[in-house]
């Protein structure tokens, strides 16, 4: 591989984008190491449900939404390339996701968002009560309706993040994990690699994957450093039998994500509380509530962990995905509910920059554009 600046790609932040990125540019050939502040493969990466779900998020971006629909059909092809270099079976399931309704509100809310996802190009349907409890026989006898949209699914996250961290470690990328003072080294113009309590690493190219912690990357000045804050989520998991629930289900207030081993995950709050990772009863209390709505049967489960995690949210809702005003600097950050969903797509599209020099894919997703855009603001 020739890279655009040559040299080695250091990529800061192991979570599931800078595993993708530096397993996408090994296997084009690049020299990538990877430096991450904690454990590789945590962070929101780890606390996210997995959900793979473009068309449930309900974002009015078209193009974000052309994005994550992009990613969606890679994802089979990216998932077996990741278990086949780790040796590790990743679990991906597209099979569907159910949003349900219980009430007449809740009805007209779902033929609203059918006819918005038939005009763009999704397939779903909508069931009626009786074809909602034979699809999902867990839920409230109490449910309405529902929609079925095909497609969707899950990916089991965690374990995506250690095949990605094996596939990584296989094609000899080095990933640091626990990396004190860690920082960019630059001079007026260009990146020239990375400083920490291990030392200078030189690098021409530096992939800030940083998550909710990009913004704050050391070194940097500040005209190329991404704006990035935190979305904190946090979560829950029951001990239910297996096949309880059969499909990803969105209820009003929270979603219920299955895993094969009969852990059932319930989220996912969105808070602006900063920085601060700390699991609140009151947001425990909430998921427990939208769930045993829902499905009352689930009142007689274990609640064998709970967990929060950061998002790195934008003032305009898209991820940052390109090269920065410092030469050599690539953000790939800011993806906020979709970095698992998005790590396909971004990994491709940063190794191809870094491969070929060609910007034109990255315009919509460019950390530039915030000067010229700053009325734009993030939903949360």
């Amino acid at each position: 591989m020739t890279a655009k600046f040559g040299g080695d790609v250091a990529v800061v932040g192991g979570g599931l984008i800078g595993l993708s990125v530096a397993l996408e540019l090994a296997q084009r050939g690049a020299v990538v190491r990877v430096f991450d502040r904690g454990e590789p493969g945590r962070g929101a990466s780890w606390a996210g449900a997995g959900m793979l779900a473009p068309y449930s998020e309900h974002t009015g971006d078209e193009e974000l939404l052309a994005l994550c629909a992009r990613s969606l059909a890679a994802y089979p092809e990216f998932v077996q390339r990741v278990s086949a270099a780790a040796g590790v079976n990743v679990d991906l399931a597209l099979d569907g996701i159910v949003e349900a309704a219980f009430d007449a509100e809740g009805l007209e809310r779902l033929d609203a968002l059918r006819r918005d996802l038939i005009a763009q190009g999704a397939c779903c349907e909508r069931l009626e009560r009786r074809a909602v409890l034979i699809a999902e026989p867990s839920l409230g006898h109490h449910v309405a309706g529902g929609l079925l949209i095909h497609g969707q699914g899950c990916v089991d996250n965690r374990r995506l993040g250690r095949a990605l961290l094996a596939a990584c470690r296989r094609l000899d990328v080095a990933v640091h994990s626990a990396v004190g003072n860690l920082a960019v080294e630059c001079d007026t113009r260009r990146v020239l690699g990375i400083r920490s309590d291990f030392g200078f690493a030189p690098a021409a190219t530096v992939v800030n994957a940083a998550g909710a912690w990009a913004g704050q990357l050391a070194g940097v000045p500040s005209s190329a450093l991404p704006s990035v804050s935190p979305v904190k989520g946090q979560m829950l998991a029951l001990a239910a039998p297996v096949d309880f629930l059969r499909r990803p289900t969105w209820v009003p207030g929270a979603y219920l994500v299955p895993r094969p081993d009969g852990r059932l995950l319930v989220g996912a709050t969105v808070e602006d509380a900063g920085f601060d990772e700390r699991v609140t009863a009151g947001a425990i209390a909430a998921l427990l509530s939208a769930a045993l709505r829902a499905a009352p049967t689930l009142g007689a489960f274990t609640v064998t962990e709970t967990w929060s995690g950061l998002r790195p949210g934008t003032p305009d809702g898209r991820p940052f995905i390109g090269p920065t005003a410092l030469e050599g600097l690539i953000d790939a950050t800011g993806h906020y509910r979709n970095g698992i969903l998005l790590a396909p797509i971004t990994a491709a599209l940063v190794a191809s920059f870094v491969e070929t020099g060609d910007d034109e894919p990255l315009h919509a997703w460019s950390p530039l554009r915030m000067a010229a855009n700053e009325s734009r603001t993030l939903q949360v």
